[in-house]
């Protein structure tokens, strides 16, 4: 057993943080308040290959895992820059493309989430289904060799900047007559795929939008995969990877905060001029959160690298364990920052507060800590499903 990186790893985790640095979170907060994309960090992190860590090298990736994104995730973050789309990009979308794709589909889209001149958001929550694809309302049927899809969509991330969005339907089994899940590539200037931009109390530059596809007319290979049997283990190909990352970029936010508040306590001085971490009201939360830090990145590194394994059984128990770990840690951490600092931590400069919204949304998206709850004790206690 090792907790060490590789040489190749550590390597990644300097370069990405310094790239991180060089933009830091004034960067991030100025983008989002304009309403403007951190475009620059996009193309540089996708020039220099970070975006493509975990994309094979045939089509123009690092040739890495979930382990090496997980790191571009938590580092981008532990600079100030928790850029959600690398969840929904390479992390969902090249995976599913990855592993259940046609040759012809990895070959036309992985290229470009490789090096970021191209990004497929996905979209599988519905307002009444939520994520229960069991429920989903969004359904394609075929109209000779095209499919048609009709339904909505909500809290769909970043549709303003891909060209793409994976859209999770249901589809009627032939030989059953019953709805299963499939997902097709679809443009986001397709005709009858309509969006409205849903505003949230969360300092982003990435927006959330409802979908409306209104007989969305796509052709035969918008289906990913060979054929409908796909759908099913494409959905959940990318589970695992989303959760994985997003615990990720969820302990390195915990982490930046926690560092911006060391150094301030370290240096602040009231009350006979000793700095006010001398005292433990103030220093013992702070290491309280760093170690609730920790841990989530002993658990995400756990999941990562039984998903990079190959066990993704093992890996969606630990996903899951990682990412409800991960955001209790962050919020408790941008919690605690805040209040250590006191009145300047709701100040813009010190740049904490601007994660509050982030990281109370984390500990509900993109599943929530109750349903992971349920999972564990379901799939780890032995308890009878409560739902």
């Amino acid at each position: 057993m090792t907790f060490d990186l590789s040489p190749e790893q550590d390597q990644l985790r300097d370069a990405v943080r310094a790239l991180g640095r060089r933009y830091g979170h004034g960067y991030f907060v100025e983008k989002a308040k304009a309403g403007e994309h951190t475009t620059e960090l996009w193309a540089e992190a996708g020039r220099l290959g970070y975006l493509g860590v975990n994309i094979p090298t045939e089509y123009g990736g690092g040739g890495g895992g979930i382990t090496e994104l997980a790191i571009v995730c938590e580092e981008l973050a532990a600079a100030g820059c928790p850029l959600l789309l690398l969840v929904v990009s390479p992390a969902i979308a090249a995976t599913v493309i990855n592993r259940h794709g046609t040759e012809e589909q990895r070959k036309r889209h992985l290229p470009g989430l490789a090096d970021g001149s191209q990004k497929i958001v996905f979209a599988i929550t519905e307002p009444e289904a939520g994520s229960n694809f069991h429920r989903l309302g969004t359904v394609a049927r075929r109209d000779g060799d095209d499919w048609v899809l009709n339904g909505r969509k909500c809290y769909i991330s970043g549709v303003d900047e891909a060209g793409h969005v994976l859209v999770v339907a249901r589809t009627e089994d032939s030989s059953t007559g019953k709805l299963k899940p499939a997902l097709f590539l679809v443009p986001t200037d397709a005709a009858g795929l309509t969006r409205s931009k849903l505003d949230m109390e969360i300092v982003s530059p990435e927006n959330q939008f409802l979908l409306y596809l209104d007989d969305v007319r796509v052709p035969a290979d918008a289906l990913l995969g060979e054929s409908l049997d796909a759908g099913l283990p494409a959905l959940f190909a990318g589970l695992n990877p989303e959760r994985i990352t997003v615990a990720a970029m969820g302990a390195g936010t915990g982490r930046y905060a926690i560092e911006r508040a060391s150094e301030y306590t370290a240096t602040r001085k009231v009350w006979g001029g000793r700095t006010i971490g001398t005292h433990q009201g103030v220093s013992h939360p702070l290491a309280h959160a760093a170690v609730q830090v920790e841990l989530a990145r002993l658990m995400i590194q756990k999941a990562a690298t039984l998903y990079d394994a190959g066990r993704d059984l093992e890996a969606g128990v630990s996903g899951n364990m990682a990412k409800y770990a991960a955001g209790e840690a962050a919020a408790l951490a941008v919690d605690t920052a805040v209040q250590v600092l006191g009145g300047a931590g709701m100040t813009t400069e010190y740049g904490v507060a601007t994660l509050l919204g982030a990281v109370r949304a984390g500990r509900i998206a993109p599943v929530s800590r109750e349903m992971i709850l349920n999972f564990v004790a379901q799939h780890v206690l032995g308890q009878d499903k409560s739902y």
